[in-house]
C-alpha cells in the first residue's frame, strides 16, 4: 500500500475499532434474564433463539413447542423453524453462564462481519487494496445500523450471511466448499430454500443439492431425538404446527402486524396498501423467485462479468423481498452490492446503468437507518412510516434490478438476435 492508503487503512482501523467497542458493550452490560427482564431488548435474540432453546434442548425438552419454552424459561419470543443442527452448533455458547456466552457469541458475530467485509473486498481487489479495503467495510459495518443490530440484538445472520455470499462466490470456483456455505445459510430456511432454488437455476445444480444434503444431514440426528423424546413423529410435527402458528400470530412475525420489522413484499405491500391478499406469501414467494430466476439466467447468459456481478446481487435480493424477512437480513448482499456499486461507478455514464446504481443506494437504506434518521422519520411522519420505509427501500432495490435486468438482456433474449448471432 502507498502512503495514501496506509492513512485511509489506519483511519478505518481506528473508526472500526471504535464502532466495534461501542456494538459489543450490550454483551456484557446486558441484565442476567428474568421474569421481570422480558422486555429487555439487548441480546433479546441471542436469549430467545439460542441460549435458552439450546438449554431447553439439553435439558430434555422440545425448544420448538413455544408453550414449553414459555412455561421453563424467561423468553419474550418463541424460538421459530432454525434448522435442528442449529441447537448443536452453537451449543458452546450456551454451557458458560449467560453473560459470558453472550460476550463469546457476540465477539464471534463481530469477527465474522469481518470475514464477510474480507469477502466483499476480495470482490474488487484490482481498485483497493484487500486490508484496506477490508478495514473500510468491515468500519462501515459495525457503524451502520444493520452491522451494530446483529451484536445488539445478539441475531445469527452474520454466520447466515457469510454462508450465503460464500456459496455465491465460491460456487465456480470450489463447488464444495460453495456446498457447506450454504448448508450455512439453510440454518435459516428462508434463506436456504429461495438461495437453493436460484443456484439450481444458475446452474450450480451441485451446489444446491449437495449444500441443502448437508444441512439435511447435518440436522437428522437432533430430529431424531427430538422424535423419540416427544413421542413418536405425529407428535412433533404437531409441535412444529403448533410453532408456525404462534409465529404467524405475533406482532414482530406476522405478514399483517404494521409494527413487525419485515422487509419482504408481501408485508411492505400489506403496509403500503392496508389490504392483504388471499396466499399472499406463498405467491409472493412464487413471483418473486419466477421473476429473479429467469433475469438471472439472462444475466448469467450475457458472458459478461459485469451481468454476472449484477445477477449475484439480484439473487441476494430475491432471497430477501420473496419470504419474510427482517432488515439485517440484508447482510447477505454487502459483497455483491459493494462489486456492482464499483461497476456501476465505472460504467455509469453508459445506458441503463444508472439503474444499477440507484439499486445499490436504496439498498443502502437499511444500512443508514440509524437511531437519529428512525426518530426524525417518526417525528415527520409515523412510526408506522418508520418500520416500513426499510421495507419499501429493499423491494424497489430488487424492483429496480429487475428493470435493469430486464432491459440489459432484451437484445440477447430476442430469437432473431440470437439467430444471427449462431450465423
Amino acid at each position: 500500500m502507498n502512503t495514501r492508503s496506509r492513512i485511509a487503512f489506519a483511519v478505518a482501523a481506528v473508526a472500526g475499532a471504535f464502532g466495534a467497542w461501542w456494538a459489543l458493550r450490550p454483551s456484557w452490560q446486558v441484565p442476567l434474564p428474568t421474569a421481570a427482564t422480558r422486555a429487555e431488548v439487548r441480546m433479546q435474540d441471542f436469549r430467545d433463539a439460542l441460549y435458552f432453546p439450546v438449554r431447553e434442548f439439553l435439558s430434555g425438552g422440545n425448544p420448538y413447542d413455544p408453550a414449553a419454552m414459555f412455561a421453563h424459561w424467561p423468553v419474550r419470543q418463541s424460538f421459530n423453524l432454525y434448522q435442528p443442527y442449529h441447537l448443536a452448533l452453537h451449543l458452546p455458547f450456551a454451557l458458560p453462564g449467560y453473560r459470558a456466552g453472550a460476550l463469546a457469541f457476540a465477539v464471534v458475530s463481530l469477527l465474522l462481519l469481518v470475514v464477510l467485509a474480507a469477502m466483499a473486498a476480495s470482490r474488487i481487489r484490482s481498485r483497493v487494496p484487500l486490508a484496506l479495503g477490508t478495514a473500510a467495510l468491515a468500519a462501515l459495518l459495525v457503524l451502520s445500523q444493520v452491522g451494530k443490530a446483529q451484536l445488539y440484538l445478539g441475531q445469527v445472520n452474520p454466520l447466515v450471511a457469510v454462508g450465503a455470499a460464500g456459496a455465491l462466490l465460491t460456487r465456480s470456483s470450489h463447488p464444495r466448499l460453495a456446498a457447506v456455505a450454504l448448508a450455512l445459510a439453510w440454518l435459516k430456511p428462508q434463506f436456504g430454500l429461495p438461495l437453493a432454488i436460484l443456484l439450481f437455476a444458475r446452474g450450480s445444480r451441485r451446489v444446491a443439492l449437495s449444500g441443502t444434503a448437508v444441512a439435511a444431514v447435518a440436522s437428522l440426528p437432533v430430529v431424531a431425538l427430538l422424535v423419540a423424546r416427544g413421542g413418536g413423529l405425529g407428535p412433533f410435527l404437531d409441535t412444529i404446527a403448533a410453532n408456525l402458528a404462534h409465529a404467524t400470530g405475533t406482532d414482530y412475525g406476522a405478514v399483517d402486524s404494521p409494527t413487525a420489522q419485515r422487509v419482504d413484499l408481501a408485508a411492505v405491500l400489506f403496509r403500503l396498501t392496508g389490504w392483504l391478499a388471499p396466499a399472499a406469501e406463498p405467491l409472493a414467494l412464487a413471483g418473486v423467485l419466477a421473476v429473479s430466476v429467469l433475469l438471472v439466467r439472462r444475466l448469467d447468459r450475457a458472458g459478461d462479468a459485469d451481468a454476472t456481478a449484477v445477477a449475484d446481487l439480484l439473487t441476494c435480493l430475491a432471497v430477501v423481498v420473496a419470504v419474510v424477512h427482517q432488515p439485517g437480513d440484508v447482510l447477505i448482499a454487502v459483497p455483491a452490492a459493494t462489486l456492482v456499486a464499483v461497476v456501476w461507478w465505472r460504467r455509469r455514464r453508459e445506458h441503463r446503468w444508472p439503474l444499477a446504481g440507484f439499486a445499490v443506494a436504496a439498498l443502502a437504506v437499511p444500512f443508514a437507518h440509524v437511531h437519529v434518521v428512525d426518530s426524525a422519520v417518526r417525528a415527520l411522519f409515523s412510526v408506522r412510516a418508520a418500520v416500513t420505509l426499510d421495507g419499501v427501500a429493499v423491494v424497489a432495490a430488487w424492483l429496480v434490478l429487475v428493470v435493469f435486468a430486464a432491459r440489459h438482456t432484451a437484445r440477447a433474449a430476442r430469437p432473431e438476435f440470437v439467430a444471427g448471432r449462431a450465423g
